[in-house]
């Protein structure tokens, strides 16, 4: 056969718009190997351990009755959800009411980060581009990202059906748990297609997984406030439509029928809107800048700064308005909670503080928790600038390696304590407002901030990995994972202290509830300075890692 024939046949083979979907989602499988079975490995454990601790805990039908007053309040329906079946709160029913909505957030986030890690990064970092010159159709590679996703979603449905059934505990039956695995991949869905609809919007990979965790924030947001009201704005939500399944319940399955219907809906968008732009471009043209930059653009902070602007905007208004929203709660604890003993000992765990001061402890370690979310992301910025070969050229100027990456350290430093501070001041502001204590605000802003050093010590295990593993970089979700499960979880399910002292966030006082404790302070400090010491050791005598 000729080169030309070869040629026709190949340009003929490539005319499928799909043409090449398998062996692209082999490869991202391939690539995936160790990244998948960790996410689902981490969600099907950390619910089966939640069932256990629930059983365990509460083994005396008084006790879940105490528990199922606890969860029948205004801020027991915020954090968890509506409620359903509480005049017989069984295993099952406690299961899906607490436990549901918090795993289908990390379902969500690990559709969000793979689509966009398969898609728009990959265009990003010019492979895409490289990819489809083959025998590869236009709508190959995002069908490849949903193919993968999506079966990461059905199989951490199946593995949680599997370990739920099979855990023997009393009410939680194959059927629930059925429905259960299903919710939990309906989210992931519909989160697998807004991803895919946001990598076409923008043409940076950070950027579209911040805009899709935007709206998985927004949902969380609908459904909390829809909760606490009468119910309207959960049904907005795709984490309300899972909750609504009434999972162990009443076992109803079709409001997951939304949840694909969105689902369909945004896949047909996302692949229509790929034929509307150029590879590596987004829908939203960039800007244009201004003919110059300015002097502080040129020195590694700026450039920190600029590369990282848009997430601490996004972040910053996020956690602004989440502050809020939980600072709404404060005027109405003390009527909420009554002569209720279940909320007492949840909230009231500090002898001689008022359950005003109490609550506000609570609300604001598990903000903390959420804020270093954000620093372990500024951390990955490094990561990111590298392996794209971006860093490269900046250190083959006069810049060294220790003052570049310094500046993305003090970016993820100093926005970590940005985002402890607004989301301090949203709670607090509304809080003080609620109850009509003007000194409520700065109490609140002094607890925020003391949660500082934990998150600098997250910040400093992301930096020594980079500079040490830099390939397993991803193993710092794990201590935020840890630290959001048990500041927000450890108290509802009575977690042995141990486990809280396994986090960094476990060390730090309470406030305003609490009397202010200087020594752990200065030890998570010093921790984070030996950590970022030697991160930055570490990343002095490695090399590049280009990939």
């Amino acid at each position: 056969m000729t080169a030309t024939a070869r040629t026709s046949t190949a340009r003929t083979a490539g005319d499928g718009t799909l043409t090449g979907t398998v062996l692209l989602a082999r490869f991202m499988l391939r690539r995936d190997r160790v990244r998948i079975p960790v996410w689902l490995l981490a969600l099907s454990l950390s619910t089966v351990v939640t069932a256990s601790n629930l059983a365990n805990t509460y083994a005396t039908a008084e006790g879940r009755r105490s528990r199922a007053a606890l969860i029948d309040s205004p801020a027991g329906a915020a954090f968890s959800g509506p409620g359903y079946g509480l005049d017989d709160y069984t295993y099952g029913a406690m299961l899906a009411n607490e436990s549901l909505g918090f795993v289908a957030i990390f379902a969500a986030l690990m559709s969000v980060l793979l689509v966009t890690r398969h898609t728009r990064t990959e265009e990003e970092a010019g492979r895409s581009e490289l990819v489809r010159a083959g025998v590869v159709g236009r709508h190959a590679p995002l069908a490849a990202a949903v193919l993968v996703v999506g079966g990461a979603n059905v199989a951490l449905g199946a593995l949680v059906t599997l370990v739920l059934g099979g855990s023997g505990i009393e009410s939680v039956t194959w059927p629930g748990s059925l429905l259960f695995g299903a919710s939990l991949a309906a989210v992931g869905f519909v989160f697998t297609a807004v991803a895919a609809v946001t990598a076409q919007v923008t043409e940076y990979g950070r950027g579209a997984a911040g805009l899709a965790g935007a709206l998985l924030g927004l949902a969380y947001t609908l459904r909390a406030v829809g909760d606490m009201g009468g119910g309207a704005l959960s049904w907005l939500s795709p984490i309300g439509w899972a909750q609504a399944t009434k999972v162990y319940v009443d076992g109803r399955w079709w409001p997951l029928g939304l949840a694909l219907l969105l689902t369909g809906g945004l896949l047909a968008a996302a692949f229509a809107l790929t034929t509307r732009r150029d590879v590596g471009a987004g829908l939203r043209p960039p800007r244009p800048g201004p003919r110059t930059a300015t002097r502080f653009l040129g020195t590694p902070l700026g450039l920190a700064l600029r590369l990282q602007r848009t997430s601490l905007l996004w972040w910053g208004v996020s956690m602004a308005a989440l502050g809020a929203v939980y600072g709404a709660f404060t005027g109405d604890v003390r009527d909420a909670i009554g002569d209720n003993e279940a909320l007492r000992e949840w909230v009231a765990t500090i002898p001689g503080a008022s359950l005003t001061d109490q609550f506000v402890g609570v609300i604001v370690s598990m903000l903390a928790a959420v804020c270093a979310v954000q620093a372990v992301l500024a951390m990955q910025r490094p990561r990111g600038e590298e392996t794209a070969g971006r860093a490269e050229p900046v250190l083959a100027a006069a810049v060294s390696r220790t003052r570049w990456l310094a500046a993305h350290v003090t970016v993820a430093l100093a926005g970590g304590t940005l985002m402890l501070l607004l989301s301090g001041l949203g709670a607090g502001a509304v809080g003080a407002a609620s109850v009509g204590d003007a000194g409520l605000l700065p109490r609140t802003l002094g607890a925020a901030l003391a949660y500082a050093p934990a998150v600098w010590v997250t910040a400093g295990a992301a930096l020594a990995l980079f500079g040490l593993a830099p390939r397993a970089l991803a193993a710092a979700w794990a201590i935020v994972v840890y630290a959001v499960f048990v500041t927000t979880f450890g108290g509802l399910l009575r977690l042995p202290g141990w486990m809280d002292a396994l986090s960094p966030f476990g060390h730090v006082p309470m406030l305003p509830g609490e009397d202010m404790r200087w020594t752990p302070l200065l030890l998570l400090t010093l921790t984070a300075a030996a950590l970022l010491t030697a991160g930055f050791a570490a990343f002095r005598r490695r090399d590049l890692d280009l990939r």
